[in-house]
């Protein structure tokens, strides 16, 4: 495979490792089949995927969609934000670009669905070093520590308050906050 990862090379990876998954929606399952995948290219294009992955951590790296993870997880320290783009990652283009563009509509996702009727969380901290594991399985050594830059937008000052004030969330994310009642 002597092509360039690129953004659509990096999701087709992600769709194929989805495929692959008995549950699509887990990014645990989705996490280790992706790293296999990964493994299978060149170690030039492994460390091409590092920057995607970081460039897509920076995109969805949004108050609104914070907001929306604190509901659904019952808060969500910064560690939790990461793990749930993590999931949301895993989750396939369609749904991440869909979110982005739209925080509220995680509500109308099955498995965030679920997860609310059964008090679940929703992360995927397996999907963040997918390119670290598959260079040390394609390699046998450790990638380069400044192989990636990560530069996260400043997050939108409207949403600087309490992601626990229930009625603040609801006018601002209702179909999100309507299956997570107070």
């Amino acid at each position: 495979m002597g092509l360039t990862m690129d953004n659509d090379r990096f999701w087709q990876l992600i769709d194929q490792a989805r495929r692959l998954a008995a549950d699509p929606a887990d990014a645990g399952a989705v996490a280790t089949h992706a790293t296999t995948l990964l493994a299978d290219h060149q170690p030039a294009q492994i460390l091409q995927a590092e920057q995607i992955l970081w460039d897509l951590m920076a995109a969805s790296y949004l108050a609104p969609l914070w907001a929306a993870a604190y509901q659904i997880n019952g808060g969500c320290s910064d560690d939790g934000f990461d793990y749930f783009r993590g999931w949301l990652i895993a989750q396939g283009r369609a749904t991440f670009e869909q979110v982005i563009n739209d925080p509220d509509s995680l509500a109308d996702l099955p498995a965030v669905k679920q997860a609310a009727a059964k008090g679940w969380d929703l992360e995927g901290e397996a999907i963040l070093p997918i390119v670290w594991n598959a260079y040390r399985a394609a390699t046998g050594s450790e990638p380069p520590a400044d192989n990636f830059t990560i530069r996260y937008p400043e997050l939108d000052p409207e949403w600087d308050f309490d992601f626990g004030d229930h009625e603040r969330i609801a006018r601002l994310l209702p179909r999100t906050a309507a299956l997570y009642p107070a």
